[in-house]
C-alpha cells in the first residue's frame, strides 16, 4: 500500500511540475473561458436574463448562468489535453515505461487520471477567482462547496479523454478526433443555455442535451456552487466515469501486453 501512495504522489508531482513549466498551457486554459465570459456573455447580459429556476432564488444575468458551463469547458479541455499528452508520452516512450511498472494497470491509469484532475482544479479555481473579482455574482462559499463536483467532473472528463488516447496511435490524428468530440459535447449541453430553452427550439436537440453526460456534470457544478447537491446528476457522472475507465482499461491492456 505504501508503494502505491509513493507512485501516486510521484505521478501527481510530475503532472503538476509539467503544468507549471508550461505557462502557455495555463494561460491558454484561462483565455478561452474568459473570452466567452467577458465578450460572449457580456453581449447577451442585457438581452438574455434567466428566469428563477433552481438553484437560483432570483433572476440572474447571463454571465452568472454561463460560469458553470465555462468551468466544465476548462475541465473538458484539460481532459483532452491530458489525453493528448498520453499519446505523446506513448510515442516518446515515457508512457510505455510507466505501463511496465509492477503496479496493476488499473491503478496506474487511475493515478494518471487523478493527477490530471488535480491540474484541472488549479485551472478552475483560477478562473473562478478571476470571474468573481471581475464582477460576476458568485458566492464565496461556493468555492468550497463546489470541490466534490469538480473532482467528479474532472475524473469523468479525464477518463473520457483516456478512452480517446487508448485508441489514437499518432498525435497527428488526435486533433481531428478531439474536435469531433469536444465541440458536440460542449454545445449539446446546458453549458450555454437552459435545457428548457433547448426544448423550445428543438425536441431532438433537447433529447441529445439531456442524455449528454456533460450536461449532468455542468448541472452538478451549477448546484454545488450554491451549496446544493444534485444526486441524480452525481450518480450519472459516477456511472459515466466508471464506463470510461473500463473502456480505457480495455484499450490500454493489449498495448501493455505487447
Amino acid at each position: 500500500m505504501k508503494t502505491k501512495w509513493i507512485v501516486l504522489w510521484a505521478i501527481i508531482v510530475r503532472e503538476l511540475r509539467r503544468f507549471l513549466q508550461q505557462r502557455s498551457r495555463f494561460f491558454g486554459a484561462l483565455v478561452r473561458p474568459l473570452i466567452w465570459l467577458m465578450v460572449f456573455a457580456a453581449g447577451f447580459r442585457a438581452a438574455l436574463g434567466i428566469a428563477i429556476t433552481p438553484p437560483y432564488e432570483t433572476y440572474i444575468t447571463y454571465d452568472v448562468y454561463i460560469v458553470p458551463g465555462l468551468v466544465g469547458m476548462v475541465q473538458l479541455f484539460n481532459g483532452m489535453q491530458n489525453s493528448l499528452s498520453m499519446v505523446y508520452d506513448r510515442e516518446m516512450g515515457s508512457m510505455r515505461v510507466l505501463l511496465t511498472c509492477p503496479e496493476p494497470l488499473p491503478f496506474l491509469l487511475f493515478a494518471r487520471l487523478f493527477a490530471g484532475m488535480c491540474v484541472s482544479l488549479v485551472q478552475v479555481y483560477a478562473f473562478l477567482l478571476i470571474a468573481r473579482l471581475s464582477g460576476v455574482d458568485l458566492p464565496w462559499s461556493g468555492f468550497a462547496s463546489v470541490l466534490p463536483a469538480l473532482v467528479l467532473t474532472g475524473l469523468m472528463l479525464g477518463a473520457a479523454g483516456m478512452v480517446l488516447s487508448s485508441q489514437v496511435r499518432q498525435i497527428e490524428n488526435f486533433a481531428g478526433v478531439m474536435n469531433f468530440v469536444v465541440f458536440p459535447v460542449f454545445f449539446l449541453s446546458s453549458a450555454l443555455y437552459p435545457l428548457w430553452k433547448m426544448q423550445e427550439a428543438s425536441e431532438w436537440v433537447y433529447q441529445l442535451c439531456r442524455f449528454n453526460p456533460f450536461t449532468d456534470a455542468v448541472e452538478m457544478i451549477r448546484f454545488a456552487l450554491y451549496g446544493q447537491w444534485q444526486v441524480e446528476a452525481a450518480n450519472h457522472t459516477v456511472l459515466a466515469t466508471a464506463v470510461c475507465l473500463t473502456l480505457a482499461l480495455l484499450g490500454y491492456r493489449p498495448r501493455q501486453r505487447a
